[in-house]
C-alpha cells in the first residue's frame, strides 16, 4: 500500500513538473515568437527555429518558481488522492499555492533586478499555470470518483456504536459513494438486530474478531460520550493496522468549528460557533438580487404561460398568498402559484388525521385539494418560481432552511429555533435530499446543518444539485 502510494505521488509530481514547465514556457515563447497553431503543436520539433532571448536567465526564474509551488502543493498535501475533498476546496488550494510561489518569485525577480523579465509573462503564467493544475485535478478527481462509485478500490467501515450519530453516519455514508466506503455493520453493547439496514454484529469486545471476519479497514466511533470505551478500541485497533477515526464530543451541539493544535507536546482540540462575516452576507446578497432578477426576466414568458394554464383548470387566482416565518422571527408574505382549489385552508381540518410525516408540518401525497396541473407543478417545483420575488424583496434567499407557517413555528422546540437565524430559502438540503418525503426532523437537521456549515461553495454546490433534483420529480407531491 506504501509503495502505491509512493507511486501515485510521483506521477501526481511528474504531471505537476510537465504543466508548470507548459505554463511558464508557453507565454514567454509567444512573447517573441508569431506562432501558428500548428507551430503550438509542433514546439519540440521547432525548438531550434525559435527566438528565445535571455534563456538561461528565464529557465532559472521558471524553475525557482516551479520548485516553490511543488512545495507548497505539497504542503497543501495535494500530491495524494483525499477523498473527502471537495473540487472546490481543491481548486482553492491550487490558487493559493499558485498566489504564495508567484510572491517569491515575484520579489526574487525585482531584488536582483532582473529587468529583461516581462510582467506580462509573469501574469499570463501565473493565470495559466492555475488553470492546468486545476484543470487536471478536478478530471482526475472526477476520474477517481467514478471508478470509487463503480467498486474500485472501495473500503470496509465498521461504525461503533449504533445510536443515533451512528445511524446519521450510516445514512451520510449511503449518500457519499465517491468516499469508497461501505459500512459492513455495527458493534454496540446495548441493541440488537438491524439499522438502517444494517447488521448489528455484536458487542464492543468482538472487535478483533469482526474486523478479521469482515475484513474491516477502518473503524468509525460514534460514542463519543463514552471515552473510556474509546481509548479500548483505539488500543485494539493498532495491532489490527486498520484507520480509526472518532465522532468528536460536541457533534451536537451548536460548536461547529473544530480546530487541532499543540501547547508543547499536549494535542488539543478547539470548539468554536463559525461566524458568518458581514461582507460573506454581502456577497450572499448580491448572488441572491442578480440570480432573482435574471431569473424574472427570463422566465417571464414561462410566469405568463403557467398563469394561463393554471386559470384554465380552475377557478381562483393565480397566486397563492400565505405568511411565513423568515428571518429572525419576521412574519412575511409568501408566493407561489396556486396548486389547491379554492377554500383549500378549510378543508385541511377534515384530512389532519391522513397526515404522512411527522412533527407539525402537513404532507399528503394524493392530496384531493390539488388541482390537476397543481400536481405538474409540485412535482417539478415550478409553483415555487414566484418565491424569486420574495428573494428579490429580500424576504428570502436562493439557498436557505425551508420556510416555516406560523403555526409550525409555534410548536419549534426551543433548539429548532435555530433554522429560523438567517433567511428561509427557494431551495436547499431539503429539496435535493428528499423534498416532501424527508421527514420533519431530518428536514431540521438538515437545515440546522447548513447553518452552521454555510458558505459561498455550498450555496452553488446545492444550486447545481437543485436542477437533476427537480428534473427527476422525486419526492414532491
Amino acid at each position: 500500500m506504501h509503495k502505491a502510494k509512493t507511486k501515485i505521488s510521483a506521477l501526481y509530481i511528474l504531471i505537476d513538473v510537465v504543466l508548470i514547465a507548459f505554463s511558464t514556457c508557453l507565454p514567454y515563447i509567444l512573447r517573441y515568437n508569431k506562432l501558428t497553431f500548428l507551430d503550438c503543436l509542433t514546439l519540440p520539433l521547432i525548438w531550434q527555429k525559435l527566438n528565445l532571448p535571455s534563456f538561461p536567465l528565464h529557465s532559472f526564474v521558471f524553475l525557482f518558481w516551479g520548485i516553490i509551488a511543488i512545495l507548497i502543493l505539497n504542503n497543501y498535501n495535494l500530491y495524494t488522492t483525499d477523498r473527502e475533498m471537495s473540487i472546490p476546496r481543491e481548486i482553492m488550494l491550487v490558487f493559493k499555492s499558485v498566489l504564495f510561489s508567484s510572491i517569491p518569485t515575484a520579489s526574487a525577480v525585482f531584488f536582483f533586478k532582473i529587468v529583461i523579465f516581462s510582467r506580462l509573462i509573469f501574469g499570463q503564467a501565473a493565470i495559466l499555470m492555475f488553470i492546468t493544475l486545476s484543470l487536471w485535478r478536478a478530471i482526475k478527481r472526477l476520474l477517481v470518483r467514478y471508478l470509487i462509485s463503480h467498486g474500485y478500490n472501495n473500503f470496509n467501515a465498521l461504525i461503533i456504536g449504533a445510536g443515533k450519530i451512528g445511524k446519521v453516519l450510516a445514512d451520510e455514508i449511503s449518500k457519499s459513494s465517491y468516499l469508497g466506503l461501505r459500512v459492513v455493520g455495527f458493534l454496540d453493547d446495548h441493541k440488537q438486530g438491524c439499522i438502517n439496514g444494517y447488521k448489528i454484529l455484536g458487542r464492543i469486545s468482538d472487535l478483533e474478531r469482526i474486523v478479521r471476519q469482515k475484513f474491516v479497514d477502518e473503524v468509525l466511533i460514534t460514542i463519543p460520550g463514552e471515552r473510556k470505551k474509546i481509548v479500548e478500541v483505539i488500543n485494539q485497533s493498532k495491532p489490527l493496522n486498520i484507520s480509526v477515526k472518532v465522532v468528536p464530543d460536541q457533534f451536537d451541539s451548536s460548536v461547529n468549528v473544530l480546530k487541532n493544535y499543540h501547547i508543547g507536546f499536549v494535542p488539543l482540540l478547539e470548539y468554536s460557533v463559525k461566524e458568518i462575516h458581514g461582507t460573506e452576507l454581502l456577497a450572499k446578497r448580491i448572488s441572491d438580487i442578480t440570480l432573482s432578477a435574471l431569473g424574472l426576466l427570463f422566465l417571464s414568458p414561462l410566469f405568463a404561460l403557467l398563469a394561463i394554464l393554471i386559470k384554465l383548470d380552475s377557478k381562483g387566482s393565480v397566486f397563492y398568498v400565505s405568511k411565513r416565518i423568515g428571518k429572525k422571527g419576521k412574519p412575511f408574505d409568501f408566493y407561489k402559484f396556486r396548486t389547491m382549489v379554492v377554500d383549500a385552508e378549510k378543508m385541511l381540518a377534515q384530512l389532519r388525521d391522513k397526515n404522512e410525516t411527522d412533527g407539525p408540518i402537513f404532507k399528503m401525497k394524493n392530496d384531493p385539494r390539488i388541482t390537476r396541473i397543481g400536481r405538474f407543478l409540485r412535482r417539478y417545483s415550478l409553483d415555487e418560481l414566484p418565491q424569486l420575488w420574495n428573494v428579490l424583496k429580500g424576504n428570502m434567499s436562493i439557498v436557505g432552511p425551508r420556510p416555516p407557517i406560523p403555526q409550525e413555528v409555534k410548536n419549534y422546540k426551543e433548539g429548532q429555533l435555530k433554522r429560523l437565524e438567517i433567511k428561509p430559502g427557494i431551495t436547499g438540503l431539503w429539496q435535493i435530499r428528499g423534498r416532501s418525503d424527508a421527514s420533519f426532523h431530518r428536514l431540521i437537521r438538515w437545515d440546522i446543518w447548513y447553518i452552521r456549515n454555510w458558505s459561498l461553495w455550498l450555496d452553488l454546490k446545492i444550486i447545481l444539485k437543485t436542477i437533476p433534483a427537480v428534473l427527476k420529480g422525486k419526492g414532491a407531491y
